[in-house]
């Protein structure tokens, strides 16, 4: 079933769906298992895995120096996804990159995807690599999403096997992309790719909804109306105050700042990150918003705790 399809079911008053990191090189799925276990009780319609492009990591030579090497540390994210429609029978989104992409290898990740009846998926542009790496595509390589927005959208293997049926999502950034001048310019980006072919928006993580509601209300004005889903995190932790808005691009209300910056209990910290989230939610959805999506980071316990108030 399409997201959008799950958006405009009448049957289904309000919904959820989540994202999940696949394990890390050297971890079994077993984790990963867990952790959906426990939030299946709430029956989410969709799970989004991510997908992260090679890091840069130290490798220790035999001759005890450390060589600088890029490496994926986290692959498998068609496998994952083809696991959970096995184990739960339901809708996964892959993410799909730009980084290192060219036409035929998008093509075979569709004809992968097609075969697991996978009609979903969520494209970005993807992130800088640490330490300083721009994103600079090598030649036949994509740079922006809506690229890659533009080729899913219009690829065809053969003029009688079209592969090209899927959902497509895109992220939209309610406080602007981190590399973006303004908001303006982030809006002209975003409806480049609602014309190449995005379905709906997933947006980036947010702490105050009224940055989410105003958001929505410009997108409508610059003629996006394609559905906008509000992307949820707890936070977990007093670093994150400062973690967050940098690495993010996002501001975090000062009345949460202020709640956890006069607590030193961890605990404390994680069960208000819960309480702020499960206030976001509520007013989501008096307001009226279909879906709501949660980045769990693989931590499902303070999700769990959410959606036991809020579903």
């Amino acid at each position: 079933m399409k997201i959008t399809d799950h958006i405009l079911c009448k049957k289904k008053n309000s919904l959820f769906s989540f994202e999940i990191l696949p394990p890390l090189i050297g971890k079994n799925i077993k984790n990963t298992f867990f952790n959906l276990d426990r939030l299946m009780e709430f029956k989410p319609s969709f799970i989004n895995v991510t997908y992260h492009n090679k890091e840069f990591i130290f490798l220790k030579q035999k001759n005890g120096l450390l060589k600088l090497k890029k490496i994926s540390k986290r692959p498998g994210t068609i496998s994952i996804c083809a696991t959970i429609i096995d184990k739960y029978q339901l809708d996964v989104v892959p993410h799909i990159i730009c980084k290192n992409l060219n036409k035929k290898i998008v093509e075979n990740i569709l004809i992968d995807l097609n075969f697991l009846g996978i009609n979903n998926i969520l494209l970005l542009r993807g992130d800088n690599l640490k330490y300083g790496e721009k994103f600079f595509p090598k030649k036949n390589k994509y740079k922006y999403a809506y690229d890659l927005v533009k080729l899913v959208n219009n690829l065809n293997i053969k003029k009688n096997y079209p592969i090209s049926d899927f959902c497509i999502g895109v992220a939209g950034y309610p406080e602007k992309h981190i590399e973006s001048p303004n908001i303006e310019s982030d809006l002209f980006f975003l409806k480049k790719k609602v014309e190449s072919g995005a379905n709906y928006i997933i947006t980036q993580m947010f702490f105050d909804n009224k940055k989410y509601f105003s958001f929505v209300k410009k997108c409508r004005i610059e003629g996006i109306h394609i559905p906008i889903i509000p992307g949820i995190k707890p936070i977990s932790s007093k670093k994150q105050l400062n973690s967050l808005p940098s690495k993010f691009y996002l501001s975090i209300p000062n009345e949460l700042v202020k709640e956890i910056k006069k607590t030193k209990n961890k605990k404390n910290i994680y069960d208000i990150g819960i309480e702020w989230a499960i206030h976001q939610s509520k007013e989501l959805k008096n307001y009226g918003t279909k879906i709501i999506h949660y980045y769990t980071m693989d931590k499902p316990e303070n999700i769990y705790k959410i959606l036991k108030y809020v579903f």
